[in-house]
């Protein structure tokens, strides 16, 4: 077990390792409450490469190198933050319905409707004094 100091190195090293190989790979996750160190474990049963930090700042990092593995493990690529605009096609509508999602499409005329809040619990009035 090598614990690698450097969250960059880290980072490179533990994608590396996910793509050699993909079917062995494991990433584990300790946090240590005693002593406030979060500890991450990535291992493909020859390679075993660790890190640990106690810094709050780590955390960021640490939601994108789950990012990152997740998305290779999907098999896909970083999308862009910005919408692109939508290309224009010459297909029929008909055409359109036979590819269409099993997710059902949003409809954008709905009107938004507020719903109380439900589970809350009545404030007991205080006793009278006498």
């Amino acid at each position: 077990m090598v614990y690698i100091h450097s969250w960059q190195e880290f980072q490179d090293a533990a994608e590396s390792l996910y793509l050699k190989a993909p079917n062995t790979t494991r990433y584990s996750v300790k946090w240590k409450s005693s002593e406030g160190k979060l500890v991450l474990k990535i291992t493909d049963n020859t390679t075993c490469i660790k890190f640990k930090t106690n810094s709050s700042i780590f955390l960021n990092r640490f939601e994108s190198l789950n990012l990152s593995i997740m998305q290779k493990m999907q098999n896909q690529q970083r999308r862009e933050e910005t919408p692109a605009a939508a290309p224009t096609s010459d297909v029929h509508p008909a055409a359109e319905n036979d590819r269409a999602s099993p997710v059902p499409a949003q409809i954008s005329n709905a009107i938004p409707v507020q719903v109380p809040a439900t589970g809350g619990v009545k404030k007991k009035k205080p006793k009278k004094k006498k």
